[in-house]
């Protein structure tokens, strides 16, 4: 069964040690970025385990949820297509995915073919290839891939 958990783990990746990102930053788990005020919580292990990863990913879920949810053009979507936003914000960022003003205005418009069409941008897809073919598709169609 897919979910956004398994997109999340699949795209971003699973690191149960902190590393350094190809953007720089430190990074845990599935794509945590490692704030200055985590440093002490992650330094105490070795290793995180599958649990930890899991619990680190579900608060990220929320905390990006809770961002997208104040918007009324996400809030308006269906459960499986505000998922796909998410996995985008996990990549770039809400303030990134705030930059589609053209998907933004096509899912407003419910008009799935150019929402997928816009997130489909050549630039996005050169950074990240499947993944964003993926979150497209899905938006498109309303299932996950």
């Amino acid at each position: 069964m897919m979910d956004l958990v398994t997109q999340l783990r699949r795209d971003e990746g699973v690191r149960y040690r902190p590393y350094v990102d190809s953007r720089g930053f430190e990074t845990v788990g599935v794509g945590h970025k490692i704030l200055p005020s985590e440093k002490n919580r992650f330094s105490q292990f070795v290793a995180l385990s599958d649990g930890q990863v899991n619990f680190i990913l579900n608060e990220d879920i929320a905390a990006k949820r809770a961002q997208l949810g104040a918007l009324p053009w996400y809030a308006a979507l269906d459960p499986i297509r505000q998922d796909a936003i998410c996995n985008m914000a996990f990549n770039m960022g809400v303030e990134g995915v705030l930059g589609f003003h053209h998907m933004i205005a096509a899912l407003e418009a419910q008009n799935w073919q150019e929402a997928s069409d816009q997130c489909a941008a050549p630039h996005w897809i050169a950074e990240v290839h499947e993944r964003g073919n993926r979150i497209a598709e899905q938006l498109l169609t309303g299932e996950w891939q």
